[in-house]
C-alpha cells in the first residue's frame, strides 16, 4: 500500500508588528519576507517552482529567523528533490518555533517518507499531544500510516484506533483503519468499522469502495451491491467508481 499522509499545508502568515517597539528597518525586512514567504506558498501550490523558489530564497535572506519561511522552503525542496536542503531547513523551522504543530507534522510525514521511522512518529505524537494543536487525530493517523509502511502493523492500527476515538467523522482515519484490519485478515472487523462510518458520517468514495471489497470477501453479494451503488450515483466518475467492474470480475 503506498503510503497517504495528510499533510498540513496552509497559508502559514507570519504576526504583525505587535505594541513593541521595533527598528523600522527590521520592521521592513520583517514584512517583506512574511510577503514573500506568501507569494512563494502560492506559487509552490500551483506548481510553478521556479519563482516560488525566487521567492522563497529572497524571503530567508530578509528574515533568517522566520519559521514558516523556513518550513515553506523546505516544501519546496521536497519537491525539488534535495533532501539535505529539505532537513536543514524543517530543524531550522522547529528550533524557531518548537511549538508549532503543523511545521512539526510536516517535518515528521518528510521523515516517514525517508524512512526515519523512529524520528517521525516521535514527531507526530508530539504534534497530538500539543493542547494546542488543532487536528490530533490527523497526526495520529499520520504516525499509522508511517508504522503501516514500515511494517508495525500492531503500532498502526493502535494509532489509528487513537485517531478514530479522537474524531470518529474523521474519514482517513476510519478508511485507514478499516483498509488494515482487511489487509491483516479481519474482514468482520473491517466490515463493522466501515458500517459504523458510513451510517453515521457522510460517505467517501474510498470507504465505499473497501465496503464493496469485504463484502465480496464475505460472499455478501447484497452488501456489494448496495456500496457499489452509492458510489455510482454519489461518486460518478470517480476511480473508486470506475474500479468495480474489475472487481466484480476478480472479487476474490
Amino acid at each position: 500500500m503506498k503510503a497517504r499522509f495528510t499533510a498540513v499545508v496552509g497559508a502559514l502568515l507570519v504576526a504583525g508588528c505587535g505594541s513593541s517597539p521595533v527598528e523600522p528597518e527590521t520592521s521592513r525586512s520583517d514584512n517583506a519576507a512574511a510577503l514573500n514567504e506568501q507569494l512563494g506558498m502560492a506559487y509552490l501550490r500551483q506548481g510553478n517552482l521556479a519563482v516560488a523558489k525566487e521567492k522563497l530564497e529572497r524571503a530567508v535572506k530578509q528574515n533568517p529567523r522566520n519559521a514558516n519561511v523556513h518550513s515553506t522552503l523546505a516544501l519546496l525542496y521536497e519537491q525539488l528533490g534535495k533532501p539535505a536542503l529539505v532537513d536543514e531547513h524543517y530543524r531550522a523551522a522547529v528550533r524557531l518555533a518548537p511549538q508549532n504543530s503543523d511545521i512539526s507534522n510536516n517535518y515528521a510525514v518528510f521523515l516517514c517518507r525517508s524512512g526515519r521511522t523512529e524520528e517521525g512518529v516521535r514527531r507526530f505524537l508530539e504534534a497530538a499531544a500539543n493542547r494546542l494543536y488543532r487536528t490530533p487525530e490527523a497526526a495520529y493517523t499520520n504516525a499509522g500510516v508511517c508504522l503501516r509502511q514500515a511494517k508495525r502493523l500492531d503500532e498502526a492500527e493502535a494509532n489509528f484506533k487513537r485517531a478514530v476515538q479522537a474524531r470518529p467523522n474523521f474519514a482517513e482515519a476510519a478508511y485507514q483503519l478499516a483498509d488494515l484490519q482487511f489487509e491483516r485478515g479481519h474482514p468482520n472487523e473491517a466490515r463493522a468499522q466501515v458500517d459504523r462510518y458510513l451510517s453515521a458520517f457522510e460517505a467517501t468514495p474510498d470507504l465505499l469502495l473497501l465496503g464493496v471489497r469485504v463484502a465480496h470477501s464475505q460472499g455478501d453479494r447484497l452488501t456489494a451491491e448496495k456500496y457499489a451503488r452509492r458510489l455510482r450515483v454519489e461518486f460518478p466518475g470517480s476511480p473508486q467508481m470506475r474500479a468495480i467492474p474489475e472487481l466484480n470480475r476478480n472479487p476474490g
